[in-house]
């Protein structure tokens, strides 16, 4: 089967030829009819995470899928042959810009019923990242203030949805002309990152998604209360996600000296900091899949590109400036 991989980090994504996939008994085959495009996917293509995430080359990329069950393992009980289902595999068996992938059930979901299977995909990875960052680690409810950075972005547009279904004020950063859609998406308050500063605007805020790092998380932290909680998604990593990823010695001591200096920025100023890795999870899938269906989460799926073009989706994330997902769809 054909497929798209790199054989080495910064190598050009090509067209393979792949086995079919081997479906062990708790496993799940799925004829894939689109899969989408993440920064994920860059990064790791660069090497950016070859110490977290040591893949053999050559590599098929490729994180999220919606697609057809055309096959089930021996233990499998929540999935049929022709189910519609969506998902983020999880680390260590990714790689859906291929024709067909086995993935574990646990990691599958059906996808919703009132949507194309090509904004079905646009959401796995984005969406379990916002529902884990605002509802497992930022645990936000009703009256709170949260901001949202990059809010025309994959994530942020997620985000920003789920944070106002929760019940929060939501701010956001977004250039003027994403100004109207992230306000259509539940903005109450949108900051234009090009002329406007928003460590100036915002005061008292409960929780910061932050997808940029750098800078731009250093700014955040003083826009929190006493007590509040910026969660980075871009890093750096922190000495508890390095703990709890299990990673060697002298790799954990490297992630504390890299993320020493925010965690003590975050400690002077009585907040709190911590880095999201997001995990596979079918069930929080489903859930998603529920406020989908119930209007409360829309897709935005910003360009499309068919199969046989799946390098040129890459690129176009890697230039940046999309609005959205960039997604890549099987006929």
């Amino acid at each position: 089967m054909k497929a798209f991989a790199i054989d080495g980090y910064r190598a050009p994504l090509h067209a393979v030829e792949r086995p079919e996939p081997a479906t062990g008994e708790n496993d799940v085959l799925v004829d894939i009819r689109a899969a989408s495009v993440n920064q994920l996917d860059l990064k790791i293509a660069a090497g950016d995470f070859k110490q977290l995430l040591p893949y053999p080359l050559p590599l098929t990329l490729g994180h999220d899928l919606a697609g057809t069950v055309i096959g089930v393992g021996a233990k499998v009980s929540r999935f049929t042959v022709g189910d519609t289902v969506y998902a983020r595999p999880r680390d260590g068996r990714i790689g859906t810009f291929t024709e067909r992938i086995a993935v574990a059930q646990d990691d599958l979901a059906i996808a919703p019923s009132s949507i194309s299977v090509t904004d079905a995909a646009s959401l796995p990875l984005v969406a379990l990242t916002a529902w884990q960052a605002l509802s497992e680690r930022g645990e936000v409810h009703p009256g709170q203030k949260i901001l949202i950075h990059a809010g025309a972005g994959g994530v942020g547009s997620i985000a920003i949805q789920l944070a106002k279904h929760l019940g929060a004020t939501v701010a956001t950063t977004a250039s003027a002309k994403n100004a109207d859609l992230v306000r259509s998406l539940g903005a109450d308050v949108v900051i234009d990152h090009h002329t406007e500063d928003f460590e100036q605007r915002l005061t008292g805020y409960d929780l910061v998604l932050d997808s940029l790092g750098g800078q731009n998380l250093e700014k955040s932290l003083r826009v929190l209360r006493p007590g509040g909680k910026a969660i980075g998604i871009s890093g750096p990593p922190t000495p508890d996600f390095a703990r709890t990823a299990g990673l060697r010695l002298p790799l954990r001591m490297g992630i504390t000296a890299l993320s020493a200096k925010v965690r003590k920025q975050a400690k002077r100023l009585g907040v709190s900091y911590e880095f999201l890795f997001m995990h596979a999870s079918g069930e929080q899938l489903a859930t998603i899949a529920e406020l989908v269906d119930a209007g409360a989460i829309r897709p935005l799926v910003g360009q499309t590109f068919p199969f046989d073009r799946t390098p040129d989706a890459v690129t176009a994330l890697a230039g940046g400036g999309l609005v959205g997902k960039v997604v890549i769809t099987r006929d």
